[in-house]
């Protein structure tokens, strides 16, 4: 990337029909959240769920902000602070509003080649597949975390460089008839659905419902874009029916079905990677994921999809795969050291704490199964409520039972009303504790846990099951040698 800002002043007063006031800074980013903001950020004073932006604009001047963007109706309460970008009275929020046309003409101005990723299941890390591979072929943009709602994607288009040559942003809903805005502004390239499963089944008929919605990510495709759908889906036809009645030139599919144009012939998992034999349009390519399990292996064909679609170098993004980690809170593994009498022994923590539905479970489930514990070690689950399932909620609770008995799970513990369903379900010697809150049940996980041990945090992101992993780290975390991390530097 160039050392040229991410915005001059006249492009940022064109693109957002605003007015400046006071000399701006060089903007070099963009933030919506003074907590993580740096110098050079252009700051977007949103209205959030509990608090206006507004309320931090003097807080991010004095953190360095390239500016403050307001309503032209509150500029003036901001000029003392530093410089302002104040933007017309457009919308229920001005300033978002701002953000989308800069997001916009980010879009307009860029030549790169653009992937947005959805899905029920995996888009995110998915999206952290392709940034990862194709980073190394080019510079590469794409959204941070789980950006990809109405806020996320403008965001991340607004931080987007003239100059990147891929960008990947994910695009999320939970209702229909919301990405249908979000892909009309990133115009992809290339449009992937990663699965269809139910996930905030609530907001939704049935299962093709939720099919239709994600499907309405191939209306933004560029004319002649790459549709790429999941074969092995039971939704397929339905996808494909969206893909055919879009601006697509190209479909192109991916499974294990005999018919997929990238298929996996074969998948072999370990603990720690996984191996995939596939047939990519026809050519055989064998690579390894750093990132154990079936279900991103699965998810791997689809970011080679995506790299044919591109032009991009399918050999080199194989090889890349193998340097794959798992992204924050989803697969993030913990070597623990426990006390054992005189001495100490190896436990493993899997963090998959940052979200749930009934088809990640059970892959990330099927992922602790295939870890090899100790000679006394066991697979323990730590699970929390799954939300947005509605009145389907008890029920495909209490069915994870199965998956908890096929896998081999040994103990479970359970946090949330919901969860409870599926506790009661269990055998008497697979229950471990529960309780309505993570709180409730930290002391049992940790007082549980004993050398050979795996064990795996999985919960919706506000059940707060990160606060079980923390307490699990605090406790047990293996600490990084120091002699290492100075090789790695080296490196």
């Amino acid at each position: 990337m160039s050392d040229a800002p991410l915005w001059t002043p006249d492009s940022l007063e064109e693109a957002t029909g605003g007015r400046l006031i006071g000399a701006p800074r060089a903007v070099t980013g963009a933030s919506i959240d003074t907590r993580s903001l740096e110098p050079g950020d252009l700051f977007f004073a949103i209205r959030g769920e509990a608090r206006d932006g507004h309320d931090f604009v003097p807080a991010a001047l004095e953190k360095g902000a390239g500016a403050a963007v307001v309503a032209a109706s509150r500029a003036a309460e901001f000029e003392r602070n530093g410089p302002v970008l104040a933007v017309p009275e457009e919308g229920e929020d001005p300033v978002l509003e701002a953000m989308r046309r800069l997001g916009l003409a980010a879009r307009a101005r860029t030549g790169a080649a653009i992937v947005a990723v959805t899905g029920s299941v995996g888009k995110t890390g998915t999206k952290e597949a392709l940034r990862h591979v194709l980073s190394a072929q080019g510079a590469t943009h794409a959204s941070v975390a789980s950006y990809n709602n109405h806020w996320g994607v403008p965001l991340t288009l607004a931080r987007m460089p003239a100059e990147s040559r891929f960008g990947v942003f994910e695009i999320g809903m939970n209702h229909g008839a919301e990405i249908l805005p979000l892909t009309a502004m990133v115009r992809p390239d290339v449009a992937l659905i990663t699965t269809v499963e139910p996930v905030h089944i609530e907001h939704f008929r049935s299962l093709s419902a939720i099919a239709d919605a994600k499907g309405e990510i191939f209306s933004g495709l560029k004319p002649g874009g790459v549709a790429v759908i999941n074969r092995d889906n039971p939704n397929y036809e339905r996808m494909l029916a969206h893909a055919h009645a879009s601006r697509a030139g190209r479909i192109i599919t991916f499974g294990e079905h005999a018919a997929a144009d990238v298929r996996a012939n074969r998948i072999l998992t370990r603990p720690d990677v996984s191996v995939v034999d596939a047939t990519v349009m026809g050519v055989p390519v064998t690579y390894q994921l750093g990132t154990p399990g079936r279900h991103v292996a699965m998810n791997s064909l689809g970011v080679l999809a995506c790299i044919h679609a591109l032009g991009a170098d399918l050999a080199r993004a194989a090889l890349s795969l193998a340097g794959l980690k798992p992204p924050v809170g989803r697969g993030e593994r913990t070597a623990l050291r426990i006390e054992q009498g005189a001495g100490e022994a190896e436990a493993f923590l899997i963090d998959e704490s940052y979200n749930a539905n009934p088809a990640s479970i059970r892959a990330a489930l099927a992922t602790l199964a295939g870890i090899e514990t100790g000679a006394k070690g066991r697979h323990i689950a730590v699970l929390g409520d799954m939300k947005e399932l509605g009145a389907a909620g008890e029920a495909l609770h209490r069915e994870l039972a199965e998956a908890v008995a096929a896998n081999g799970i040994d103990l479970v513990f359970a946090v949330g009303p919901l969860m409870a369903h599926l506790f009661e379900a269990l055998p008497m010697a697979v229950r471990g504790a529960a309780g309505l809150t993570a709180a409730d049940v930290t002391d049992a996980v940790l007082a549980t846990l004993r050398p050979g041990d795996a064990v795996m945090v999985k919960g919706s992101n506000s059940m707060r099951m990160v606060r079980i992993v923390e307490a699990v780290k605090a406790r047990y975390a293996v600490a990084p040698d120091p002699r290492e991390a100075s090789l790695n530097a080296v490196r």
